[in-house]
């Protein structure tokens, strides 16, 4: 026998109903509510009271309208009722950030701390990260949980690190910092919280093949909205892809990976930083334009293996995206139409809409989400 959907289910659903519509199109008056929705004036306002009691939304002025008389009130979610963090871990320092329900950043903070696996260290991240939230002011209750962005590959159950050559972390858990925190904690690998915070800027992305282009080189597949882990976690470390078999040793062991010819560290030298070498490139230095060129081609080649194995869009994103122009997209193009053996449209390398702070904020965002999608 079917149930029947109970009273309080009803109500349920159009609070949800409401609080989504208002989240989505970010001021609207009662009016824009029970019109699109479908719903009577007299419960769109008890939702819109209890909403307003329990502090998910508040008046936010008025809607202008081409009708005489009295302004309509206008609505608008409470964007930090809750927030999430995101907490990148590196090599030599730690960045944190703050986001509310919107996925905006509310605060930033870079500590520069050098990786340990030792308690010590673990209770020294723990420490500026509590610190961080003090300077946010936020309350307690309001932090939906803390993602941990890490550069190695993690168990599904999202605890645990399962390689983590450049760290030196492998066996890793969880438990080393959520000991001390009084929130939900979980560790991302940096490349999927990078393509995760690209889908949220496009929601209507379906598929793609996302590149991040930093310090490290890492990638993130996405099919059908979502990010792919693979059987066995580690789905999408192109980084290991021999490309060169006489080439540069790789810190997992091997020779001539794609991560020795198209990472950042492939680029510059040491101690170079990366201002530095685009500004003298962009000056028409010489020298700088041929170890450009070098790079592009190593790109090129690196995508085009790729993309005669996953016909799909390319985005490029990292520490890199921001300095590289449509000329350099342009010139991607044209060397993969001259070594690929179909006739490629020059329309599927973008660039990323995120390129600052992605991999945090991707850490951040599946407590959010989560929140959303529960509400």
């Amino acid at each position: 026998m079917k149930k029947s959907i109970t009273p309080n289910q009803i109500k349920e659903n159009n609070r949800s109903l409401i609080y989504q519509y208002i989240y989505k199109n970010r001021k609207v008056s009662q009016q824009d509510i029970s019109y699109a929705l479908r719903l009577s004036r007299p419960t769109v306002t008890a939702n819109l009271n209890e909403l307003e009691t329990c502090g998910l939304i508040r008046k936010n002025g008025q809607i202008d309208s081409e009708y005489v008389g009295r302004k309509a009130a206008a609505y608008s979610i409470i964007a930090d009722f809750r927030i999430s963090i995101g907490v990148e871990i590196l090599k030599n320092e730690i960045k944190m950030i703050a986001i509310n329900l919107y996925g905006e950043k509310i605060d930033r903070k870079v500590c520069e701390i050098s990786y340990e696996n030792k308690d010590a260290y673990y209770k020294n991240v723990v420490d500026q990260i509590l610190d961080f939230l003090e300077m946010t002011g936020a309350e307690k209750a309001q932090v939906l949980g803390i993602g941990f962005a890490m550069q190695a590959l993690i168990s599904t159950d999202e605890k645990t690190v399962i390689y983590g050559k450049i760290l030196s972390c492998t066996g890793l858990s969880i438990d080393v910092f959520s000991r001390y925190l009084p929130y939900p904690c979980y560790f991302i690998h940096d490349a999927n919280g990078a393509a995760l915070s690209e889908l949220w800027l496009s929601p209507h992305l379906e598929n793609a093949f996302y590149l991040s282009l930093g310090v490290h080189l890492g990638a993130a597949t996405i099919v059908n909205g979502t990010i792919s882990i693979g059987k066995h976690g580690h789905n999408s470390t192109i980084e290991h892809i021999q490309m060169e078999a006489h080439g540069k040793l790789c810190y997992c062991g091997k020779y001539g990976c794609m991560e020795t010819l198209c990472s950042l560290s492939a680029l510059l030298s040491q101690g170079e930083e990366i201002d530095n070498f685009f500004r003298q490139l962009r000056d028409g230095n010489p020298v700088y334009q041929q170890r450009w060129d070098k790079y592009l081609t190593d790109l090129a080649t690196a995508i085009n293996l790729l993309h005669l194995v996953h016909d799909t869009d390319f985005i490029l994103g990292g520490y890199l995206a921001p300095y590289i122009c449509q000329e350099d997209i342009q010139t991607l193009h044209q060397l993969i139409h001259e070594m690929t053996p179909f006739e490629e449209a020059q329309d599927f390398i973008y660039l990323s809409k995120m390129p600052k702070h992605n991999i945090a904020i991707g850490a951040a965002l599946p407590y959010v989400q989560r929140f959303l999608a529960e509400l």
